[in-house]
């Protein structure tokens, strides 16, 4: 059998912790060796909050590249240094006179591929250090704009000063920035007020639980939450593998064609997660087109290894 916390899990984060803290909670529940989340939310944030748990935590590449939907609200008028509402606030003008149809036609310029300039308070680095601790120090350090896609943006409640709105975004879009950039563009200033994430790498609130609740339950009832590390990442191809390729991933020899019989590494535009008949995820490959070989991104070793042991001689 596998480690029995390897698994995804999907938390509720609280306002009021960080995504830190409540890895920390989680890893404490679980008595885990290692738990990483897959897309950091604010301590003034909620929301889903993707948790990998022991071996699960080498899936997070393959999570964080998924779009994530928020609901947000815009406060229209001022503006603050961090782009949200735990920031002094730096300017600012009236936005009574702001019209509907130009809301929604501000709105409107977002949809789409889109260049957006990072907020200088955030966890990108400069030479290593975060940029929120620069701009704490007075250093604020403006990274280049990054190109990001917004597929849906739709306001659901206009009611100055503040827009509540519902969004769709890739990896890497930061809504504080795109409140701010919209404040600016109705000439009023604005920031985010508040932010709940309600949807990220396929998972929404229907799948996630509340931190307090998880401690309340006994250790089997947590281990019931946990998702498997295959149906976490349902994008992904999936080859069921015999024996003998369980046997040659074990030993982390290279696979062929013959090991991945029925299925074109060669021409997938994603890598393939490779499964035991059980459904154990034993190893994520794909094909190198440099190398002309297929490679592994990641192989479980502890999950093979269980997998071998069960192999009937």
């Amino acid at each position: 059998m596998p480690t029995p916390c390897s698994g995804v899990l999907i938390i509720d984060k609280p306002a009021g912790i960080s995504s830190a803290r409540a890895v920390a909670t989680v890893k404490k529940l679980f008595h885990a060796a290692k738990v990483g989340h897959c897309g950091t939310l604010d301590p003034f944030a909620t929301g889903v909050l993707v948790c990998g748990l022991n071996q699960a935590t080498r899936l997070s590449r393959f999570l964080l590249e998924a779009d994530k939907t928020y609901e947000a609200v815009l406060h229209l008028g001022v503006e603050t240094d961090t782009q949200d509402a735990t920031g002094q606030a730096t300017g600012g003008a009236d936005p009574t006179s702001c019209r509907s149809h130009d809301v929604h036609k501000a709105f409107g310029r977002y949809i789409g591929v889109i260049e957006q300039a990072p907020p200088v308070y955030s966890a990108l680095k400069h030479h290593g250090v975060p940029l929120y601790r620069l701009a704490r120090r007075g250093q604020a350090v403006q990274k280049p704009p990054r190109r990001v896609r917004i597929s849906h943006l739709e306001i659901t409640r206009l009611h100055l000063p503040r827009i509540h709105f519902r969004v769709r975004c890739s990896a890497g879009t930061y809504i504080r920035a795109l409140c701010a950039d919209i404040g600016r563009d109705l000439g009023c200033g604005g920031h985010l007020a508040q932010l709940r994430r309600t949807e990220s790498s396929g998972f929404t609130l229907d799948d996630a639980i509340d931190i307090d609740q998880l401690g309340r339950m006994r250790p089997s009832q947590r281990r019931h939450r946990l998702i498997s590390m295959d149906v976490a990442v349902p994008r992904l191809p999936r080859y069921v593998a015999g024996a003998s390729t369980v046997a040659k991933i074990y030993h982390g020899v290279e696979l062929t064609d013959d090991d991945i019989t029925g299925m074109d590494v060669r021409k997938s535009t994603m890598p393939i997660k490779i499964v035991d008949n059980a459904g154990n995820l034993l190893a994520i490959v794909e094909y190198n087109d440099r190398k002309a070989k297929i490679g592994y991104c990641c192989v479980f070793q502890e999950i093979i290894a269980s997998a071998i042991a069960s192999i009937p001689n």
